[in-house]
């Protein structure tokens, strides 16, 4: 993109400075505090270029438990009340309703992206076919700058 020619002015520090266009610094998705490398061609032109900072990073495994209450509605004679409880633990009965009360963290550690990869294969039979790059892709998150 190409902003026109910029003023070169002296700062309060006596260093040469521009003044930056609003309309480039959007377009750019610049923000104060931004490092900026300068590259001087040969006819003069300057191209600015945002230097990226890497950060190093690593994958956190988190492991969490969900609890729901669970209601359900099971006829059974009179009197037999216990009937009702072992309808519902042989997984018998049909949900009524439920309700999500919450999620809890039971555990985290870090592990490598492979560790990762492998760990999701095992809990997901189904991914076999996947490759390691669709499995990070869907499952993975990413850290956000």
């Amino acid at each position: 993109m190409r902003y026109g020619q910029l003023e070169v002015f002296t700062n309060e520090d006596g260093e040469a400075a521009v003044q930056l266009p609003d309309q480039m610094i959007q377009d750019l998705n610049w923000k104060e505090g931004d490092e900026l490398k300068w590259d001087i061609k040969e006819d003069g032109t300057v191209i600015l270029s945002k230097v990226e900072k890497s950060v190093n990073t690593e994958w956190v495994l988190v492991e969490t438990v969900q609890m729901f209450r669970h209601r359900y509605c099971v006829q059974v004679p009179a009197g037999k009340t216990e009937w009702a409880l072992d309808t519902v633990t042989m997984e018998e009965a049909k949900e009524f309703s439920q309700l999500h009360l919450g999620e809890t963290i039971s555990s985290h550690r870090v592990v490598t992206e492979e560790e990762a990869i492998e760990l999701c294969y095992q809990d997901n039979d189904y991914l076999k076919s996947w490759t390691p790059e669709k499995i990070k892709d869907t499952f993975f998150t990413p850290m956000k700058e």
